[in-house]
């Protein structure tokens, strides 16, 4: 007898106005990042801000805001930040990420994705994903996100 696969519950976290983000880029992908930050430095002073290593110290000089820094990601940051997701802690994912360039930590980002996907939070991998997210209506609001239940947890 086949097992059935079991249906994934949910529960209801609303989701802050006031959010908080993680930043990540890739090494080609700093440059843009930055200037998307940049542009939106107005709406992003009013959210707490996280960031892999080299990522937030390049953020922090150019915004002159505060940003939570983790470990590069080759060596954990990724995995920092994937686990602030599951802890309920980041609301929003901004991943520029570079699918033409081998990483060494491919499977780090594939996981930091993947748990953003399964928590049902914010994910942007590009500037025009960043772009609608944080200028849409619901970006301001309390949201009433579904993300998944584990009784297990609890």
């Amino acid at each position: 007898m086949k097992p059935t696969a079991q249906k994934t519950e949910f529960i209801e976290k609303p989701l802050p106005p006031v959010k908080h983000i993680a930043l990540v880029a890739h090494d080609n992908m700093k440059d843009d990042l930055l200037a998307w930050a940049q542009f939106n430095r107005g709406t992003l002073a009013q959210h707490h801000l996280y960031a892999t290593g080299t990522t937030g110290l390049l953020l922090e000089r150019e915004l002159n805001l505060p940003v939570t820094r983790f470990h590069s990601g080759p060596v954990g940051g990724d995995q920092q930040i994937g686990s602030k997701i599951v802890e309920g802690v980041i609301d929003f994912l901004v991943f520029f990420w570079d699918p033409l360039e081998p990483q060494p930590h491919d499977p780090d980002v594939k996981a930091l994705l993947r748990l953003a996907q399964v928590w049902n939070i914010l994910a942007a991998t590009n500037r025009t994903s960043a772009d609608f997210i944080i200028s849409s209506p619901l970006f301001v609001e309390t949201y009433p996100r579904q993300i998944p239940y584990f009784p297990s947890r609890i």
